[in-house]
């Protein structure tokens, strides 16, 4: 896209830089401790300098970014410590969701669930740990969206933003997507069994598995 049809400056170039920096950090092409520097990345992304730091303030805001006193941006180091502590918040939010799914999700819904399921089912199987990964992510996105559950929702892609590094670290541990794969089925299961209480249990039981996992 030639630059001229994009605005170097106010709210679009801010939202544009803001998009480019979040994608690039969640997809790992930006690597924990990263400096980010404004000129560099307003070059690159044909915009401001002003836009690219009005980016960088709400990256801050979401846990994506740290500012270093007199160094500039750069991308966050999320520890294991703080992973287990962010897992374990969605231990409580993510539960919540699931048991509001199984209330909640039509059928057409859990019938979307399942789908998922088998293609999880089908990636393990077929020994591939990143299309599994993705699908992992999916679910769970998608359990939160029938939940309906706005406020849980919010929180939950704010703490999940930050484990993107981890999670993928995870899925290309040996046996870790078999034993993963299990227990999101007992999941997809339990909500379209529609049964919250176990529904709730389970997504605690898998996560408590990822904590283990992270602490490992």
């Amino acid at each position: 896209m030639p630059k001229e049809a994009r605005p170097s400056t106010g709210e679009q170039a801010k939202q544009h830089a803001l998009a480019q920096l979040r994608q690039a950090i969640l997809r790992g092409d930006m690597a924990p401790a990263q400096r980010l520097v404004e000129n560099e990345l307003a070059e690159l992304f044909g915009v401001t300098r002003a836009s690219v730091r009005a980016a960088l303030i709400e990256l801050e805001s979401e846990g994506l970014v740290e500012r270093i006193r007199n160094r500039g941006s750069r991308v966050r180091v999320v520890t294991v410590e703080e992973a287990v502590a962010i897992t374990e918040c969605r231990m409580a939010l993510e539960g919540l969701c699931a048991a509001k799914a199984a209330i909640a999700a039509t059928d057409d819904q859990l019938a979307e669930l399942a789908d998922l399921g088998r293609a999880m089912t089908k990636a393990v199987a077929d020994g591939e740990p990143i299309t599994y990964s993705e699908l992992n992510h999916e679910v769970h996105a998608r359990v939160r969206q029938f939940s309906g559950q706005e406020v849980a929702v919010g929180l939950l892609e704010r703490l999940n933003a930050q484990l993107v590094r981890h999670r993928f670290q995870l899925a290309l541990r040996p046996g870790r997507p078999q034993q993963s794969l299990s227990e999101h089925l007992t999941m997809i299961e339990a909500i379209t069994a529609r049964d919250p209480q176990a529904a709730e249990a389970a997504v605690r039981a898998h996560l408590s598995s990822v904590i283990d996992a992270l602490r490992d």
